[in-house]
């Protein structure tokens, strides 16, 4: 009798989303896969990473760039993302997005967002970000394959890791004033989200982007993912949240 294969795929939990949703949004950089033209072969390369307000990746790319006539030939396209750290790299968690990008026309109120996005995660990008040949690409996530570590792969739906409903165009509109008033006013209880929520070390820390999930917090070269205790369900609860969360983890001490 033939002997049954196992199957490697696990159910897809709340804690493999939680652990894709946090490597996606965490993620500074990735590697890119695209197609290339002509030969149709594979052709990988880095790209700095941010994400839209609904987790869709976003990637800053140059006209210059192989990789970016690969995708205008061709849309299809995955971005794997997950640093590895210490000891075995194939022990860290990682997930690849099979994805199609679609370039954001410049002057449109959706590449004004993701701009806005993008250089709010990647202040260095303001360099070369209004240059002609630089151009916005939103990568539109079709499913992803989350490696958890070993022996954890999990295949995910899109609406696994992506936010729609009317929330994510509310929080879009307000979401930079909650930033600026954030960073410039209450700088003390973004380190407590920092420490208390992710538990990382270290001062600095400044709020990067806001969406119905949680936030994204950066100090330097170091980021973190920090998630509200329930999605919103809309953007006018986003302040309640974020005055109960700074008193909650002060009191935790």
């Amino acid at each position: 009798m033939a002997e049954t294969k196992k199957d490697v795929i696990r159910k897809t939990d709340a804690d493999a989303i939680r652990l894709a949703k946090t490597l996606i949004r965490s993620a500074r950089f990735g590697a890119l896969a695209v197609i290339e033209p002509g030969t149709g072969a594979p052709l990988a390369s880095r790209v700095g990473v941010a994400t839209d307000i609904d987790g869709a990746p976003l990637i800053l790319v140059s006209m210059l760039s192989a990789h970016t006539g690969a995708l205008l030939a061709d849309p299809r396209c995955s971005l794997l993302v997950g640093e590895p750290g210490k000891g075995d790299p194939l022990a860290h968690p990682r997930i690849t997005l099979a994805c199609r990008a679609l370039r954001l026309e410049r002057g449109s109120a959706d590449h004004a967002r993701a701009e806005r996005r993008y250089l709010n995660r990647n202040p260095k990008a303001r360099l070369y970000a209004g240059l002609g040949d630089f151009s916005i690409l939103r990568l539109e996530p079709e499913r992803a394959s989350l490696n958890g570590g070993f022996g954890k792969a999990y295949l995910l739906r899109r609406a696994d890791f992506i936010t729609d409903g009317p929330v994510v165009e509310e929080l879009a509109a307000s979401e930079q004033s909650t930033l600026d008033h954030m960073n410039a006013d209450h700088r003390d209880a973004i380190c407590v989200y920092a420490r208390h929520f992710a538990r990382v070390e270290g001062d600095g820390w400044i709020a990067t982007g806001f969406d119905a999930d949680g936030m994204d917090l950066a100090a330097a070269d170091a980021v973190c993912r920090v998630f509200f205790p329930q999605p919103l369900g809309a953007a006018s609860e986003l302040r309640t949240v974020l005055v109960e969360m700074a008193r909650a983890a002060r009191a935790a001490g």
